[in-house]
């Protein structure tokens, strides 16, 4: 997972764009991307990079048009390129309320939503409880804790009408803390709270609620961000670990909860590479 889609707290104005040519959706009665008739509709927030990215195409691939949601329109527009029509890129931050609203918007214009994938989320930093930022701590809560919060709450009436399913990327530091993790930690464990306390909720309700919680995952970004792009603290994260998760296991984790009948629901999936225990055991060569 990356921050760096979501890490300002500045509103983006949403827009949605077709083959790569932008167009403004935010006020009312603008034209908005239709996907063709029966095609299954997935939302996919922090979509420009990671698990995010990786997640669009494992859902293009079986099948789904998918409206992939963060900041950097730049790089939603080249995932639009590279995977054509069934993409509906949409730049909008889930930090704020006005753009997630208009955001939000513009995708219930553009038909039902079968799927809304959380995936947006980040770590900063990993100083100790005594010193750390509480300003990092805001953010990590802004974006793994209320942004998931936002979106789920914004578009649980349509995924109720149809049937649909809310999957949170949580982590297994919402699981078991660490230290120098515990913004982060703290924030995860609430997400994770968040998605059983929306299971029990739903109970009787025709909705899915899936929590799948990654270990050590390489991406490039997300410890590139957490250490504040300190090339060498990053790369000591994933040192000498063979096989490190990658963001295409999380995205088939992904498609594999969505692909369940829809009377199956997985409650939650914990999945490490091997080569990882927990937090504090790691095989490394």
């Amino acid at each position: 997972m990356t921050m760096t889609e979501q890490q300002t707290t500045q509103s983006v104005t949403p827009t949605a764009t077709r083959h790569v040519t932008p167009v403004t959706t935010s006020p009312a009665g603008q034209s908005t991307p239709q996907p063709a008739d029966g095609d299954q509709r997935a939302v996919v927030t922090g979509a420009s990079s990671g698990i995010g990215a990786a997640t669009v195409r494992a859902l293009v691939a079986d099948g789904w048009h998918v409206v992939a949601l963060a900041r950097r329109a730049e790089r939603l527009n080249a995932l639009a390129q590279e995977l054509g029509d069934a993409v509906e890129p949409i730049a909008a931050d889930i930090t704020d309320e006005s753009s997630t609203q208009a955001a939000v918007e513009t995708i219930l214009a553009g038909g039902p939503v079968k799927a809304l994938v959380n995936c947006a989320g980040g770590a900063i930093g990993k100083d100790p409880v005594a010193t750390a930022s509480i300003d990092d701590w805001r953010a990590m809560y802004e974006l793994n804790v209320l942004g998931t919060l936002r979106m789920t709450q914004k578009l649980l009436p349509a995924l109720k009408k149809s049937a649909g399913t809310v999957l949170v990327i949580s982590s297994t530091a919402g699981i078991e803390p660490y230290e120098g993790g515990a913004g982060y930690c703290a924030s995860k464990f609430a997400e994770r709270v968040m998605a059983r306390v929306l299971r029990l909720e739903m109970i009787g309700e025709p909705i899915r609620v899936v929590d799948i919680s990654p270990g050590m995952v390489h991406t490039d970004e997300f410890s590139m961000h957490r250490f504040h792009g300190d090339a060498a603290k990053a790369a000591a994260v994933y040192a000498g670990v063979p096989d490190p998760l990658k963001a295409e296991d999380i995205a088939e984790c992904v498609r594999w909860a969505l692909d369940q009948p829809d009377t199956v629901d997985i409650d939650s999936i914990v999945v490490r590479p091997r080569a990882e225990g927990s937090y504090t055991k790691v095989f490394r060569k």
